[in-house]
């Protein structure tokens, strides 16, 4: 049993504590001056050109699905009215900042943990560390910012293209009103909850970051081990973000109550 103990230590315990101690080090290399620019721009970019369009393609059958789902439900309830209302809750404060920070770990995390595994099995990281240049200020940290700030613009595509597909399916498909969409909208919209969307795919942009030069830095075991950290780095920032989410929802429900109609 003494294998089985020594896996289940390292993934509980050992595992965890080298990523918590990784954040800091990415923390405080976040101060450190000059700060990146140009590395910054370059993977901001990347970012964009590998996620702006599964996003946007992403987001219309997204706000679709929610429009017609919710607009059959709340027809057998009398509620016609109310569907604009449901495209606030389900798009802006879940759908959006869900949906923005999924297509970042899966396509810009990946990419980079892929870059900077080749990177460590090519002992660059290595030769850095000897040159006296602090991989973390010079790779990571623009990286994970970089995912952090794209977050904030792909989470307001999100918003804006799925509330305007749920409207486009709902008064085309379904027979509603554009005055009752826009009013139900208007009526429980309040401006926490894109504060708190924001805040999200922030956090879910680091998260991915964090994770994937976690996972890039220590790979080992040449080509195979990097795409093992790859597969590695999109499940466990898939199960990161969605108890991120489900523990921002609760602090948000609790200090910010929904708004009445």
């Amino acid at each position: 049993m003494r294998p089985v103990a020594d896996g289940a230590v390292n993934i509980l315990v050992k595992e965890p504590g080298r990523f918590f101690g990784l954040c800091l080090d990415v923390f405080r290399a976040m101060f450190k001056w000059p700060f990146q620019w140009r590395e910054f721009i370059q993977q901001a970019w990347f970012i964009v050109g590998v996620t702006v369009v599964p996003t946007t393609l992403v987001a219309i059958p997204f706000g679709a699905v929610l429009s017609l789902q919710m607009g059959g439900l709340i027809r057998q309830l009398g509620a016609q009215s109310y569907i604009g209302a449901t495209s606030v809750v389900a798009i802006v404060r879940e759908a959006s900042p869900i949906v923005s920070a999924l297509l970042i770990a899966g396509a810009a995390g990946s990419a980079m943990c892929a870059d900077i595994g080749a990177r460590k099995i090519r002992e660059e990281i290595d030769a850095m560390e000897v040159l006296g240049i602090n991989p973390l200020h010079r790779l990571v940290v623009p990286r994970m910012l970089a995912c952090a700030f794209i977050g904030l613009f792909l989470n307001g595509l999100v918003s804006v293209v799925g509330i305007v597909g749920g409207y486009v399916f709902n008064v085309m498909l379904q027979g509603g009103t554009p005055g009752a969409y826009l009013s139900s909208f208007s009526g429980m919209a309040q401006l926490p909850d894109l504060y708190q969307a924001e805040f999200k795919a922030f956090l879910f942009g680091l998260t991915a970051g964090l994770v994937a030069a976690y996972k890039g830095l220590n790979a080992k075991g040449g080509p195979k081990g990097v795409g093992d950290a790859v597969n590695q780095t999109v499940v466990i920032t898939f199960m990161l973000l969605f108890l991120e989410n489900f523990l921002v929802t609760v602090l948000y429900s609790q200090f910010f109550p929904a708004k009445g109609m």
